[in-house]
């Protein structure tokens, strides 16, 4: 956030134009009864939703520079996709052999893994270069580890296999080959060993790669090759990239929603997320395709989601299958809902009940001693639990959902079940959920939508109107998506609009989170994103800008106010946070300035500084650029308000005003 002074001169300009040159609209008045008690909101209210996505885990926020460490790609994910995607066999010397086989595996959830061989004396190098290379820093520690085992040494057909050890190098090298940081083991067991050491880079470099070199005869067996930077998030082992797990942080959520979206549900019902899959030591973890057209190793798994939010003070929002796949499975366009059978749902639903004990169980339970077991001896804290995703509202569906949420509230009343309305804010599916919703009771439901800038402003009173004796709402994924769906300040704007009405019905809405949150570059499948990055970089958008002043900005308890006459591009919420501090928040859409009156009835200072925070620029079709200054800047400065003052609001922008402590 820039101070005034340090303005960019488009806005400078704009505040020395004389008053001709810049033709405000006439001026309205805001009246905001500052002694009233207020209306409380959840205090839930703007949290994250994350999905395995445009290679969001994998390849992005997960911090494994290795990619298809386990030999476990398939053509599920890709059709050109096999065990050894990614890996390259490279003679040096001497000649060798590279295969995939299962005959011992590590674990049954973890099938196959590659065999090095080298047939003459000479070196043998295997070879990944990770996620489109793998980025490195000077002077900064990276963990290798990996698993192996001789099959034989000499000749693999000899007579008698010699019992010799077979040394293994490990190199990070340039592209060009040049040697980054060499380290040496010696494999003796016919059983699987682990591995491990610390590589320190001698230099920086976006697109390195990982070289492992054989040079005796014989074979060995590799599996759950991995590559971490020694810092990642919180320094957590198994964990997260630390810028991008940071720039999520600094939005301050309330909650993280997770593993998604319609990756929940899968393509088909041997797809499914399942919870008890990702747990427990990584190799063990059950690896699959993903819905998304890549592969999901599950690193980033429950108890590493569960950490991320408490590492940075949100709740956790696990999202499991109704018992039915995604109504897109198998390229049917649209009609490939499958149902678990009868049988199976007793099963399937005791696994959801397992979750919460897992998740909020003493260490002593069943589950809550494997979580335990992990490093968490204390409860996480579950509050929240989301049963199904934009499905299709049949009766299959139905008749699941009930069983699910039926058992829950039974065995644990004091978890919200969040029910699904379907992927649209109208139609079929919307209606027969909410209709599923009342006849239930269910607590919560998630409505999803994704439109135009103009929708957002045409819909600001959506939930004025809401049944508050109804579920309330969760607006799980929304985005406003401009012309070519391009980040742009409109579409920001207007999801700032959108968030001053759910401010003002933080009642009834009681959770709200953009998707999707993460995209890297040359990776996407679904734009637009919160969130951009590379193998170095990370790029906020300006919709990440709004969102993060509304998550540092968040309010407690809404004020009564009225604006006469109020146009239809502009939108506001009154507010104090829990602290005390009355917050305004103001987001003018037109294309010219706007004068404002501002009463605050109730106030009684004659005066008082306040902190005036502006996102504004003259063109609203402006977007960040990649390794460029934000194209509309965050400016902050300190300002003197009365009972009564007067304040213009900049053309396409969102102003906020704090008072602190406002009597």
């Amino acid at each position: 956030m820039l101070p005034f002074s340090n303005r960019p001169l488009w806005l400078a300009l704009l505040a020395l134009a004389p008053a001709s040159t810049l033709p405000a609209q006439a001026a309205l008045t805001l009246s905001v009864d500052v002694a009233a008690p207020g209306k409380p909101i959840s205090p839930d209210l703007f949290g994250i939703f994350f999905e395995d996505i445009n290679y969001s885990a994998d390849g992005g926020l997960y911090a494994e520079l290795i990619q298809n460490r386990s030999f476990e790609y398939s053509p599920l994910a890709r059709r050109e996709w096999t065990n050894l995607t990614a890996w390259e066999l490279t003679p040096r010397g001497g000649r060798g052999d590279l295969d995939v086989d299962g005959a011992f595996p590590l674990h049954a959830n973890n099938p196959h893994y590659a065999v090095l061989s080298v047939r003459d004396t000479g070196e043998v190098a295997l070879v990944n270069e990770g996620f489109d290379g793998v980025a490195l820093r000077a002077d900064e520690d990276y963990r290798l580890s990996f698993f192996a085992r001789r099959l034989y040494a000499g000749g693999r057909w000899d007579g008698k296999k010699s019992a010799s050890p077979l040394p293994l190098v490990a190199r990070l090298e340039t592209r060009e080959g040049a040697v980054l940081a060499e380290t040496s083991f010696v494999v003796t067991e016919d059983s699987w060993q682990t591995f491990s050491a610390t590589l320190k880079s001698n230099a920086t470099t976006p697109a390195a790669r990982l070289v492992l070199i054989a040079r005796e005869r014989g074979g060995l067996a590799l599996d759950e090759v991995s590559l971490f930077p020694a810092k990642t998030f919180r320094a957590h082992p198994n964990g997260l990239r630390a810028d991008l797990a940071q720039t999520i942080a600094d939005l301050r959520p309330r909650f993280i929603r997770f593993p998604g979206g319609c990756l929940v549900h899968g393509n088909g019902i041997p797809n499914f997320y399942r919870w008890k899959d990702t747990i427990g030591p990584v190799e063990q973890r059950r690896q699959q395709a993903n819905l998304w057209g890549y592969h999901q190793t599950v690193g980033l798994g429950y108890f590493e989601y569960f950490q991320f939010c408490e590492d940075i003070g949100a709740r956790a929002l696990p999202v499991v299958p109704a018992g039915v796949s995604c109504q897109n499975s198998g390229h049917t366009g649209g009609t490939g809902q499958q149902c678990l059978p009868l049988a199976e749902m007793g099963a399937y639903i005791q696994d959801v009940l397992d979750l919460i004990e897992w998740a909020n169980g003493p260490s002593t339970s069943t589950w809550g001693a494997k979580r335990a077991a992990a490093g968490h001896p204390a409860p996480f804290g579950l509050k929240y639990l989301g049963v199904g995703n934009e499905d299709h509202i049949t009766p299959g569906f139905h008749e699941r959902f009930e069983l699910i949420q039926r058992a829950i509230q039974a065995r644990h009343p004091e978890i919200v079940v969040i029910g699904t309305v379907g992927p649209a804010p109208d139609g079929e599916d919307f209606e027969r959920g909410w209709r599923l919703a009342d006849e239930l009771r269910v607590p919560m439901v998630d409505e999803h939508y994704y439109k135009s800038p103009d929708w957002f402003w045409a819909n600001l009173a959506r939930y004025d109107a809401y049944d508050r004796s109804r579920a309330k709402v969760y607006v799980g994924e929304y985005a406003a998506h401009d012309d070519k769906r391009r980040s742009t300040l409109r579409a920001a704007l207007a999801e700032a609009a959108h968030l001053t009405a759910l401010e003002r019905n933080g009642d009834v809405v009681t959770l709200a989170s953009y998707a999707p949150l993460l995209a890297k570059r040359g990776r996407t499948q679904w734009t637009p994103d919160l969130i951009y990055f590379d193998n170095t970089n990370v790029y906020p958008t300006l919709s990440y800008e709004v969102q993060r002043l509304f998550g540092n900005n968040a309010v407690a308890t809404v004020l009564p106010s009225t604006l006469r006459d109020a146009p239809t591009n502009l939108a506001f919420s009154t507010a104090r946070d829990s602290a005390g501090d009355l917050v305004l928040k103001l987001v003018n859409g037109a294309s010219t300035p706007r004068q404002l009156r501002i009463e605050l009835v109730g106030f009684t200072r004659t005066s008082t500084p306040a902190e005036l925070t502006v996102l504004a620029h003259p063109d609203a079709n402006v977007a960040n650029e990649d390794a460029r200054p934000p194209a509309a800047a965050t400016l902050s400065q300190t300002i003197t308000v009365s009972p009564t003052f007067e304040h213009e609001l900049p053309a396409h922008s969102l102003t906020i005003i704090r008072i602190p402590h406002a009597p």
